[in-house]
């Protein structure tokens, strides 16, 4: 049986539900390990916003931790969801990246001009035996391909590479303290063991509430970069429960989730540019008031953002020991004196030792 349509949760009750899903209600006693597979993934486009989001999070967190699981290759960073870079747990890399394949396959298919002639399945196999002799460059991958296919374009052969194959970028990129060029090879190369189709999207939905919800199928969507994902949601709905948004998009969620009365209390958090918290669901206003959007981006870049009682409050920078903050509205001399706490804390953990927090204007 169906589960009845139950009542209507307002902005505060969905941003409280969803700040405790994402552990940003209060610092959770938690391995990073563990985080990373409870959050679905981190967004890595960039090398630092991985520990910055898991020092937001987590009681006690070490960069350290996470750059050990990297190097461990217990977490990869790869190209999943929305086709951007996310660092996942071994296991959830096997089972997601299999499931994003057509999104992969239609991104091929915008670049069919500049593939005309190429075999893909060849194409495939050509750049698979290449990076799995030694990690490769992307300009060493294009360039082996353009050997075979002189004729094709660059550019679309190094995009049919990264999307028909699962590559990961090897360690040093991406941890802390070190660098290196991103350099790829395949998740089995790497880490021993192949894609699996074992948990399947049933289990993802269940996941992505248990991190994300109450949601619509729309946010969900949003989330993976995929769409046609409504039979899914009915064929589950008998194990979900059912709320309305103030619009009344109807909200599906797990029975037993946490959600907690909306007059709890926010601490102030800082997160990096492209927290999945500000990108997973279709409507955003459980966590960026309407006044405010557009203020965490500028162009196509994301900013580093400052939750405020819950919801996007400002944007921040860190240069030279120093975090400037940049609030969007008047803020209470109490909440300031929080916010300098923990742009104080964040900076001992993740800088370069004790640092200050000031109050301006933050560029871009």
């Amino acid at each position: 049986m169906a589960s009845p349509a139950r009542s209507v949760l307002g902005v505060r009750a969905l941003n409280r539900a969803t700040l405790a899903r994402q552990l940003l209600l209060g610092r959770a006693a938690m391995p990073a390990g563990g985080a990373v597979a409870h959050l679905l993934g981190l967004q890595a486009q960039n090398v630092k916003p991985p520990y910055y989001q898991l020092h937001a999070r987590l009681a006690g967190f070490r960069p350290e931790e996470l750059g050990r699981l990297m190097e461990e290759r217990q977490v990869v960073r790869m190209v999943t969801m929305r086709s951007t870079i996310h660092a996942h747990t071994v296991q959830d890399a096997r089972t997601l990246r299999p499931l994003v394949q057509g999104a992969r396959d239609r991104e091929v298919g915008y670049f069919r001009k500049g593939l005309a002639g190429v075999d893909l399945g060849a194409l495939a196999g050509r750049a698979r035996g290449f990076v799995e002799e030694e990690p490769r460059t992307m300009g060493e991958i294009r360039e082996e391909l353009l050997r075979q296919w002189p004729g094709a374009d660059p550019q679309a052969l190094a995009v049919a590479a990264r999307c028909l194959l699962p590559l990961v970028q090897v360690t040093p990129r991406g941890v802390w303290g070190r660098g290196g060029q991103v350099r790829l090879t395949t998740l089995e190369r790497w880490t021993g063991k192949g894609e699996r189709e074992g948990e399947g999207m049933d289990g993802v939905v269940l996941r992505y509430l248990a991190a994300f919800g109450p949601a619509s199928v729309k946010d969900m969507q949003t989330w993976a970069g995929l769409t046609r994902l409504r039979g899914v949601f009915e064929g589950l709905r008998p194990r979900l429960v059912t709320f309305r948004d103030e619009n009344g998009v109807e909200l599906f969620d797990l029975p037993d989730a946490p959600r907690p009365d909306p007059g709890t209390p926010a601490p102030p958090r800082f997160l990096p540019e492209f927290d999945n918290l500000l990108l997973s669901h279709a409507d955003r206003a459980r966590v960026v008031p309407p006044e405010f959007k557009g203020r965490n981006t500028s162009g196509n870049q994301s900013r580093c953002v400052l939750m405020a009682d819950g919801f996007l409050g400002g944007v921040w920078a860190a240069a030279g020991g120093v975090v400037t903050v940049e609030l969007f509205r008047e803020t209470a001399a109490a909440v300031k004196e929080e916010i300098v706490a923990e742009g104080e804390a964040m900076l001992a953990a993740l800088g370069d030792g004790p640092g200050k927090v000031r109050f301006g204007s933050v560029r871009g």
